[in-house]
């Protein structure tokens, strides 16, 4: 059959081989935001997984931008260093590209590693200040973050920026700027956690104002043949939150501004919102975004198999798919895919004498392995 999905796909100056995405995904591993050995080991067996393009976790962009203490960051020399060695590892053995996602925690920051078999909640020692739009604590029980003056909106949108400059050094070939899940962008784009009084709060374009000004920061210094996208939650799920229609109006927006394409994903504001999770359950989030903005479009969330991918992108419901969860089971998932839709997918020539075709009656006559 003709695959939708391992066609190839441009964005601005990058070209990808195939629409399949690892997202970012945090591992908790960085010692004092650096890159560690797990990280080398995480990040490089990704390098030659057959995806089209690889999306490295949530990375701060300042010290208390931080989630937990085992974070990565990008905000010194030897977190560039550190990072930019992994995208030599791409660049010399690899056939994904490299990108890299940068956010600023909020008012979820400074929280316990989940790694560590602790309940949820904040770090008992060692903490720092959250920020945020409002002083309104993600829980009860947690501290209440500091609402951002003047200043620190300055500081924050200039981090922002010196990270992406840093990004471009270390050669990541794409950006992806944090929007969702609840953190500090996500947090001003939302009424139930933005309720500032000033020009950063109340109607819709005013609580999209600072992303939106961090958004022109980023694309200021970041190179303009190197795309540059945005993951947003597409809706909080609870009433008076944060809606799809709002999403789509700011995607909009975006595009005039030079943004290349948008990761969809919900969620994550609140412990309170009721997420009717299921197979494919936000892919018509990215629809809408899509027939809407024009802009090409990620779908993600409990996405699982080949045949499933396919169909979202065969349907025109994205434009390329985001698969998580089951990569982090089977880091090779896009070969899997690759075999399932009777198509070639890019392995290294170490492993291309482990291509079924090479050993495997049943793949006798049926594609091979791609070389690069």
């Amino acid at each position: 059959m003709d695959s939708k999905l391992f066609t190839p796909i441009e964005l601005r100056g990058l070209r990808l081989d195939n629409r399949i995405v690892v997202p970012p995904m945090c591992q908790y591993s960085a010692e004092a935001g650096n890159p560690t050995a797990w990280h080398r080991m995480h990040m490089g067996q990704f390098a030659v997984s057959g995806a089209g393009l690889f999306i490295a976790e949530a990375t701060a962009v300042s010290p208390e931008g931080r989630i937990t203490d085992g974070c990565l960051g990008l905000y010194t020399d030897a977190q560039e260093d550190g990072l930019g060695r992994i995208v030599d590892f791409f660049r010399r053995y690899g056939h994904v590209a490299p990108g890299i996602q940068l956010g600023h925690a909020g008012r979820k920051a400074s929280t316990r590693r989940p790694l560590l078999g602790e309940p949820a909640g904040p770090l008992d020692q060692g903490g720092w200040q959250p920020l945020a739009p409002s002083a309104i604590a993600f829980e009860p029980d947690w501290p209440g973050p500091k609402t951002m003056d003047q200043g620190e909106l300055d500081r924050v949108r200039e981090a922002f920026a010196a990270a992406a400059r840093r990004a471009h050094r270390a050669g990541f070939a794409l950006l992806e700027l944090h929007a969702a899940h609840g953190y500090l962008l996500h947090e001003f784009l939302s009424p139930i956690t933005n309720r500032r009084g000033d020009a950063y709060g109340g109607a819709f374009e005013n609580r999209i104002r600072f992303p939106v000004e961090v958004f022109e920061a980023v694309r200021g210094v970041w190179p303009a043949d190197k795309p540059l996208g945005v993951r947003v939650s597409a809706t909080d799920w609870m009433d008076g939150g944060w809606t799809p229609q709002e999403t789509v109006r700011l995607a909009g927006l975006l595009a005039d501004l030079g943004c290349d394409f948008i990761h969809v994903s919900s969620g994550g504001l609140s412990p309170d919102a009721r997420i009717p999770a299921g197979p494919g359950y936000q892919v018509r989030f990215a629809q809408m975004v899509r027939e809407a903005s024009g802009l090409p479009t990620i779908a993600v969330g409990m996405i699982s198999d080949g045949w499933q991918a396919e169909q979202i992108v065969r349907a025109g419901q994205a434009d390329m798919v985001a698969v998580g969860r089951a990569m982090l089971f089977n880091p090779h998932w896009a070969w899997q895919a690759a075999r399932d839709l009777g198509q070639s997918a890019l392995y290294p020539r170490q492993y291309e004498r482990g291509h079924p075709s090479t050993w495997h009656p049943a793949d006798h006559g049926k594609p091979g392995p791609m070389r690069r």
